[in-house]
């Protein structure tokens, strides 16, 4: 599949820069802006190009059928927004079980603007004791770039700022749906 990706890639002038390191098998990726569906299209080709099998969460109800099917093959974890499931807690217990195991997410948790961030990918960092890793999706260079990563510090807003802070030099597809630094 990976040189069928590169090729369509290619092909419809995207580029894939940077790498997440190899010594590292755990972390947390946070990928933005996320401002549509075409996000997914673009971002889990750009995964199995780079060769990460990374896990992500989706909101349940796209999991029926057989787009459901498809999208848990591609590492889909369906979430219930609707209700606490304690998911952050159990994907720390599965942090802690495997050897290996990368998540992506998206933090804004909605393809709308979001000021408001989710923090579970956070507090997964911190409580798995993984690095965060930032991946941003530029629909007006048309690049993925896998690039700057932190280690958690514990002081939630420092941390996320810095993080808005490297994904907001890329343009989503919608760029009005973007992340916005505060003034």
């Amino acid at each position: 599949m990976r040189t069928i990706w590169i090729w369509l890639f290619k092909l419809a002038g995207w580029k894939v820069e940077g790498v997440l390191p190899e010594d590292v098998k755990k972390m947390v990726v946070v990928v933005g802006p996320h401002t549509s569906f075409w996000d997914f299209m673009v971002g889990v080709p750009a995964r199995d190009i780079v060769g990460i099998k990374a896990k992500f969460f989706i909101k349940s109800t796209l999991c029926k059928g057989v787009l459901g099917r498809f999208l848990k093959s591609q590492g889909a974890i369906p979430v219930i927004r609707t209700k606490n499931t304690r998911l952050v807690d159990q994907v720390i217990e599965q942090f802690n079980q495997r050897e290996e195991l990368i998540m992506a997410v998206t933090p804004e948790g909605t393809r709308s603007y979001n000021d408001n961030w989710k923090t579970g990918f956070y507090r997964i960092a911190i409580g798995a004791n993984v690095p965060i890793y930032m991946v941003g999706m530029c629909f007006k260079t048309k690049r993925i770039v896998f690039g700057e990563y932190i280690i958690p510090s514990g002081n939630i807003e420092e941390d996320t700022l810095k993080i808005k802070t490297y994904l907001s030099q890329f343009v989503g597809k919608h760029p009005e749906k973007g992340i916005r630094l505060p003034s």
